[in-house]
């Protein structure tokens, strides 16, 4: 673990966000960059280091595991967090599970920011599955298919040596022993749909597999798809700790306001 800082202290109420989506980039940045929370607020950012490159958002960045439950706990103790802030990605169950029961041992108030999923329109061919093996289950004989997924759940694929693979992630993952005809590439979004659509028409692709993340910064796949006329295999969200759930950074705000008004 290791602690970063970019730019002043702030204020003297350490509030922790839990990143890992564009939205926690936003809301810190935000919260740095408006006098009455700067002045009011110490934002810490904690981003899991999955990446090698990630985008630090401005203020105290944290990156590195906390050490489950517990560990969290510490930290909060010991940083003397008063809000936590889940900005995590909507498929981040278990950090998003142990920053509930870290808040709930600490008596420390939680809000937790994620993105509407996307919805299904008029020309779309999704087939809609719970999990990743589901979807890996799903795909027939003699597809190929565009893995659009996280890294850690390309696993879910391993024993698929009857379909064709293309997966593309941050960072090159160097595992090509997963299936002899997977093929690997790297990109971070956001895409346009002119290049997304380019790249499922140059590899032949006939499935494309994904998480429904929700926002604008990954939808071009799926517009590309809809355009292309390729099916969907969607996974479905795993379903997040109860907690008071936000949409936007907008009404993050408001919460954060309220909350130490």
């Amino acid at each position: 673990m290791k602690m970063n800082k970019v730019g002043s202290k702030g204020g003297d109420i350490p509030l922790l966000i839990l990143g890992g989506s564009s939205e926690a980039i936003t809301l810190a940045r935000t919260l740095n960059s408006h006098c009455d929370f700067r002045n009011k607020f110490h934002i810490i950012t904690s981003l899991a280091g999955r990446t090698g490159a990630p985008r630090h958002p401005p203020g105290m960045v944290r990156i590195g595991g906390f050490g489950g439950v517990h560990g969290l706990a510490r930290f909060l103790r010991e940083e003397n967090i008063t809000l936590m802030v889940d900005a995590t990605h909507p498929y981040a169950c278990r950090i998003s599970r142990n920053g509930a029961v870290a808040c709930r041992l600490c008596h420390i108030s939680r809000l937790h920011l994620q993105r509407p999923p996307w919805q299904q329109v008029t020309g779309d061919a999704w087939q809609r599955v719970p999990t990743m093996v589901a979807a890996a289950d799903t795909l027939p004989s003699g597809a190929r298919a565009f893995l659009a997924i996280g890294r850690q759940e390309i696993k879910a694929f391993a024993g698929r040596d009857d379909i064709d693979l293309m997966v593309r992630t941050v960072d090159p993952l160097g595992v090509s022993h997963l299936t002899p005809r997977c093929t690997f590439i790297t990109g971070r979004g956001p895409f346009c749909v002119a290049d997304e659509q380019a790249l499922l028409e140059a590899h032949n692709i006939t499935h494309l597999v994904c998480r429904n993340s929700g926002g604008a910064g990954s939808y071009a796949k799926l517009e590309a798809a809809r355009t292309l006329g390729i099916p969907v295999i969607m996974v479905d969200r795993p379903p997040p700790p109860p907690s008071p759930r936000i949409a936007s950074v907008e009404d993050a705000l408001r919460c954060i306001r309220r909350l130490v008004a």
